[in-house]
């Protein structure tokens, strides 16, 4: 298998699409929910759920299915091709709705039909990439996928200031665009054929992983499980701990992810050579460590100084205390990232990649469906206090951080 960097970055536009789709739905959808259909946060955290709870059920099995099925365009292609169409019109829908049941339809069209094509365009990365450089390919599939994310925060907060239907708008041409050329540029490779033939289900494969003596699989999904319900509970809150407890427009707060999401993007492409050098399980920790700190630290300092502007830069816009904390998050969350799938894929042989990159959803949309519903929760039962998000986080970084030290497997493999 012969290693492109020009195949990864083509292929990494891929997930240049979902990053722009998901970061819109984040930043902007708790602010319709709170502010337009006037919804309690722990009603809102349920809210922001409802599209992992459908891929809990999706993600995984299309991953299995995907490993076998045979077309002449390939096995992930066809699912890129039925689901992001699907997606971008019901992403562009989203806005329009003026009811809750018409809002709902939207959402659950998208969220369906993201499911769909999520694991195979992801699955795409090791099928075309050999294991000694998985890390440094995921770093540069991320560091498109960051792209994205500054489109969706940066460029989405100006045009939610000109029309709050224009991020979504945007996401779904981009969506479309990223679908195509991957469709275009990317041809997946032809001799998988005599390897797939009884591969195991998703059952079969959790039940594996629960009764492997050695248990580095069961404590990387552990770890995986862990560190996505910190990290996703603050996501789904971030623009509204923006304008509740920071005092901020939902613009600003949105632009603040923005920041962080142009660290991660800084990061990436480093962070996947770090692992590569450094070894994948000591990268993660290490950003772990760094992740759970910089967030206590955002609990324990007021809003008064996280809030003073330091200065103002051309396309970031204010600079704010607490960027300066969300661009250390930004770093270390590419660390812990980059490197998380490839240990994964890197458990088994290339036959199941398709099956176990199901099985790292499964675990991160467990934990997406966990983290904004507890905090959704906390936060209503604090009276309305998002800073509790800040201190709850860091709680689960620190036993994610525990569950990697029993993880022995997952490096790069020799070839």
């Amino acid at each position: 298998m012969k290693f492109s960097y020009g195949k990864i970055f083509l292929l990494g536009f891929g997930f240049f699409g979902v990053s722009v789709v998901w970061g819109v739905y984040n930043a902007f959808v708790p602010i319709f929910l709170s502010e337009k259909f006037h919804l309690a946060p722990a009603w809102i955290g349920f809210f922001m759920t409802l599209d992992n709870i459908a891929a809990l059920f999706i993600q995984p099995t299309v991953g299995a299915w995907s490993d076998r099925v045979r077309t002449k365009i390939g096995r992930r292609m066809p699912f890129i091709l039925i689901g992001a169409p699907i997606s971008a019109a019901a992403f562009g829908w989203i806005p329009l709705a003026s009811i809750l049941p018409i809002f709902v339809a939207g959402t659950s069209t998208l969220l369906l039909s993201m499911a769909l094509w999520r694991t195979p365009v992801v699955a795409l990365m090791p099928d075309i990439t050999p294991s000694p450089k998985r890390s440094q390919a995921n770093g540069i599939i991320n560091f498109m996928g960051g792209i994205g994310a500054i489109f969706s925060f940066l460029g989405g907060a100006t045009l939610y200031e000109m029309n709050p239907a224009f991020p979504f708008w945007m996401g779904s041409g981009l969506v479309i665009i990223s679908a195509l050329l991957v469709f275009f540029f990317i041809k997946e490779p032809q001799d998988y054929a005599l390897t797939q033939e009884k591969e195991p289900g998703l059952l079969v494969n959790l039940k594996a992983v629960w009764e492997d003596n050695d248990k580095s699989a069961l404590r990387l999904f552990g770890a995986i499980l862990f560190w996505f319900v910190g990290y996703n509970a603050i996501e789904a809150f971030f623009t509204l701990y923006a304008v509740n407890y920071l005092d901020m427009s939902a613009a600003d707060g949105t632009r603040l992810l923005g920041h962080l999401s142009l660290f991660f993007v800084l990061s990436a492409l480093i962070a996947g050579f770090v692992g590569g050098k450094f070894g994948r399980r000591n990268t993660i920790m290490a950003g772990i460590f760094l992740l759970g700190g910089l967030i206590f630290s955002l609990y324990l300092l007021p809003p008064n100084l996280l809030g003073t502007v330091l200065t103002t830069l051309p396309v970031l816009g204010k600079i704010p205390v607490i960027s300066l904390f969300l661009m250390g998050s930004g770093v270390a969350w590419a660390l812990i990232n980059i490197n998380s799938l490839p240990m994964v894929v890197d458990l088994v042989e290339d036959a199941r990649i398709g099956t176990y990159t199901g099985l790292y959803y499964l675990f991160s949309t467990l934990a997406a469906i966990a983290g904004p519903n507890m905090n959704g929760l906390i936060i209503q039962a604090a009276g309305n206090n998002y800073n509790s998000i800040m201190l709850v986080a860091p709680t689960f970084m620190l036993l994610a951080f525990a569950m990697m030290f029993g993880v022995k497997r997952g490096e790069a493999k020799l070839v």
